[in-house]
């Protein structure tokens, strides 16, 4: 199986639900309950395919075994958690910084935390050891985030804090994807894994908006009647959390990471320079930002690459 390519195409589907929720986090002005839409619509699509395959309902009793039997740590069970944090920040965030800077900052992110996840072996797919050449790669995709955005650090449109929690959020992907490798190699089945990380994530993202309604921080805004195509955040997220789970057992997340990139980023610039948000701008220091992140990660996972296609 082609699990580069598979890699690519969750990389594009990353950038293509950003612009998607971010859209409909501009037309709600409400990123939190956006966050809401998306991961609940996808957990009522994971439910269907559970109840129409008994596979993926038996894959999630494996789920269940290994926590009772404490095979696996509980607390790595909540990958969800990060996921759904994930999607309220890209939700607030893309359409103040556009798709393209922020798929750069959360690649910087996953990068550098990839580092360590791989290091610390939590994939299920064995240690990588943390090499001069990979730390200096990670290096070069913090400074391809600067880059990015040289041009605009005194624009009033930019946030570079809503960059910086970019940079979190990837950082957050990078764990969730090898958190959801370990529990893939209980539950055999990615829409399994796919269910648990969207209970999770559903259960956060409502708790915080009940909780923000509750203080004053929050409130509900009435739905758009459409385009159809804002309410497929969710669908685009189980198909995407199914296919990663997979794919970092046999690759690892930097090798993922390596591949992923490629389609996030020619995803986000070509949805920059089509259909841009109001706070995208597509330059020369974007399109060099893009170049160096892309090259910086290519050469942090080029030994750990030869080593999976052997």
């Amino acid at each position: 199986m082609r699990f580069d390519l598979l890699a690519a195409l969750c990389g594009v589907m990353i950038a293509i639900q950003s612009r998607v929720n971010g859209e409909l986090s501009h037309r709600l002005n409400n990123g939190l309950e956006t966050a809401c839409i998306s991961f609940g619509s996808g957990l009522v699509v994971l439910i269907f395919i559970a109840l129409a395959n008994k596979k993926v309902r038996a894959g999630f009793g494996k789920i269940s075994l290994a926590a009772r039997t404490r095979a696996i740590p509980r607390w790595r069970l909540g990958a969800g958690v990060l996921g759904g944090l994930f999607i309220a920040i890209a939700s607030s965030i893309v359409p103040l910084i556009g798709v393209a800077i922020y798929s750069v900052a959360s690649i910087a992110g996953q990068t550098a935390v990839s580092l360590v996840v791989d290091r610390m072996g939590i994939t299920g797919g064995g240690k990588a050891p943390i090499t001069a050449r990979r730390l200096g790669a990670a290096i070069v995709t913090v400074i391809a985030v600067l880059i990015s955005v040289w041009d605009r650090i005194d624009a009033k449109n930019l946030s570079l804090f809503a960059v910086l929690l970019a940079v979190i959020a990837g950082a957050g992907v990078g764990v969730q994807r090898a958190l959801n490798g370990q529990i893939n190699e209980f539950s055999h089945q990615s829409f399994a894994t796919s269910l648990l990380n969207f209970i999770n994530g559903t259960a956060i993202l409502f708790l915080m908006l009940f909780v923000g309604i509750f203080i004053g921080r929050a409130h509900l805004t009435p739905l758009p009647a459409g385009p159809w195509w804002l309410y497929t955040g969710g669908t685009i997220g189980v198909i995407y959390i199914a296919f990663t789970s997979t794919i970092v057992q046999h690759v690892g997340v930097l090798t993922f990471t390596l591949f992923s990139v490629g389609g996030q980023l020619v995803g986000s610039l070509i949805l920059d320079a089509l259909v841009p948000t109001q706070g995208a701008h597509v330059t020369s220091y974007l399109i060099t930002g893009i170049v160096m992140t892309y090259l910086g990660v290519i050469v942090s996972g080029l030994n750990q690459f030869r080593f999976s296609r052997k």
